[in-house]
């Protein structure tokens, strides 16, 4: 079978075996991994392309998706999230703007989008909290604010390969991705606050018609606690019923008053207060500026190397953490570390599969047949290297790997086509927003920590970055027109 068949059966298989029949992502991505190899001809080279690339993923993601996770979870029982979310809101009074700010910040230093979408995603929950935000507005904010500058700044992963390749001049590289990018990141921002406004909507619906509900209920109960709410003078008493859970976390307080019936929710992180901002900040921020002193030096010392290592201090970050959460008592420390394991492992499970399958279609050659296909069409010069980044970054979902094998199918062609070298590699770079999707390892990663649905997940991780590929590519094309 042709390759770009194999391709086109492949992702059809994989979006009916997730989105309609609700197969959980792993076997799906598996299943047809292995079915795409037998298309290909190859079952063998399939079964081990499948657990090369299961393997791959593994060992890049293991250590920083659980590190993440823990340091995220004890934070949030311990009540530091909820400081730093405060702080956040103090510094801003707009906590989507914040969010993408964040994450376009630390993307590129950290070399991993994902890294900072993990670090960062409790305080995305957290503001949504505090503030009643749609918790997937504020997630999409932060994953945009990454993605964007993690797509298209220099020294990224994504642009550095390419930019040796085809031997481009840095500083222009620099100035033009970052010019590009802010704007591209503010029509993430717009399309992250769009997500709200349409749940707010949604929910006040829903909650019109809760209100309505609990009117009939409310009137049910006056009926029959208005005789026991009244004492021997006629005075309204008031009543409190408390439930609490085994934990001690969550308690709920329901207050009867004149008739009323009023329900107060609190969230309990620490009883015995919140923790100081030192061991707030401390496993989160210690990481980041270990990686980041890492990375500012082009050979840093071996003690410095061996502590901006993700993997090393993220490490030391759950270990700040597990002091931080010292006040909660070792059971419940051990039972949140053991919660957020478990949670880290599916994430990661969906995360090989995508890996499986990425590893099985360049196996096939599919990506390299639909680049020629792209290069054969008689299109503007300017498209072909973003129609030719769009196809790979569909087929196998990583947009490091698409900038390193689109640069190397269009180095023959660079003179034909006629194209500045920077303007080239930001124009691939644009095609890594698109698209988005199932065998993409940050779709999954995106989906199981904001806790959406994969149609949940499309509408807002793969749209938004639809919308910024195509904001940045008619960006880059603009500035083509213009200045060159």
């Amino acid at each position: 079978m042709h390759p770009a068949l194999i391709f086109l059966f492949a992702l059809i298989s994989i979006l009916l075996l997730t989105a309609k029949f609700r197969l959980h992502p792993f076997l799906s991505l598996v299943l047809v991994s292995l079915l795409t190899g037998v298309l290909a001809g190859e079952p063998i080279g399939a079964v081990e392309a499948v657990t090369r690339g299961l393997g791959s993923v593994f060992s890049r993601f293991a250590i920083i998706i659980t590190c993440g996770s823990i340091i995220g979870i004890l934070l949030q029982k311990t009540g530091g999230m909820s400081l730093i979310a405060s702080d956040i809101m103090h510094f801003s009074r707009n906590p989507l703007l914040a969010l993408i700010i964040l994450g376009f910040l630390f993307s590129v230093p950290m070399m991993c989008y994902i890294l900072a979408y993990v670090i960062f995603i409790s305080i995305a929950k957290e503001l949504a909290a505090k503030l009643n935000y749609p918790f997937i507005s504020t997630a999409t904010s932060l994953a945009l604010g990454a993605v964007a500058s993690f797509n298209l700044v220099y020294p990224s992963p994504v642009i550095i390969s390419a930019a040796e390749e085809l031997s481009a001049n840095t500083d222009t590289l620099i100035l033009l991705g970052f010019f590009i990018a802010v704007p591209t990141s503010t029509a993430g921002y717009f399309y992250a606050r769009s997500l709200g406004k349409t749940e707010t909507s949604i929910s006040s619906e829903n909650d019109n018609l809760g209100q309505v509900q609990l009117g009939f209920a409310q009137a049910e109960v006056s009926e029959i606690e208005e005789p026991l709410q009244k004492g021997e003078t006629g005075v309204v008493q008031e009543k409190d019923i408390g439930v609490k859970e085994k934990d001690g976390v969550h308690r709920e307080e329901v207050v009867q008053r004149k008739g009323e019936v009023k329900v107060r929710c609190r969230i309990h992180g620490n009883d015995t207060g919140e923790p100081n901002r030192l061991e707030a900040y401390a496993p989160i921020f210690l990481p980041l500026l270990l990686i980041l002193f890492q990375a500012g030096f082009e050979h840093p010392s071996p003690l410095f190397a061996f502590l901006g290592n993700p993997n090393v201090a993220l490490l030391i970050g759950v270990l700040l953490s597990i002091f931080s959460g010292r006040t909660l008592g070792f059971e419940m420390v051990r039972t949140l570390v053991e919660k957020a394991v478990k949670r880290s492992g599916v994430v990661l499970l969906d995360l090989c599969g995508g890996g499986a399958l990425g590893a099985t279609l360049a196996m096939t050659g599919a990506g390299e047949a639909l680049g020629r296909f792209f290069l054969q069409i008689n299109l503007p010069h300017i498209l072909v290297p973003f129609l030719v980044a769009v196809a790979l970054q569909t087929v196998q979902g990583s947009r490091v790997v698409t900038m390193l094998v689109a640069p190397s199918l269009l180095l023959p062609l660079v003179p034909e086509l006629g194209l500045p070298v920077e303007i080239l590699i930001l124009a691939m770079a644009s095609g890594t927003f698109l698209f988005s999707h199932v065998n993409d390892p940050f779709f999954w990663i995106f989906g199981e920590l904001a806790e959406l649905e994969p149609s949940e997940v499309f509408r807002s991780n793969t749209l938004g970055n639809a919308l910024m590929g195509v904001v940045s590519f008619l960006l880059v094309a603009g500035v083509y027109v213009f200045l060159y």
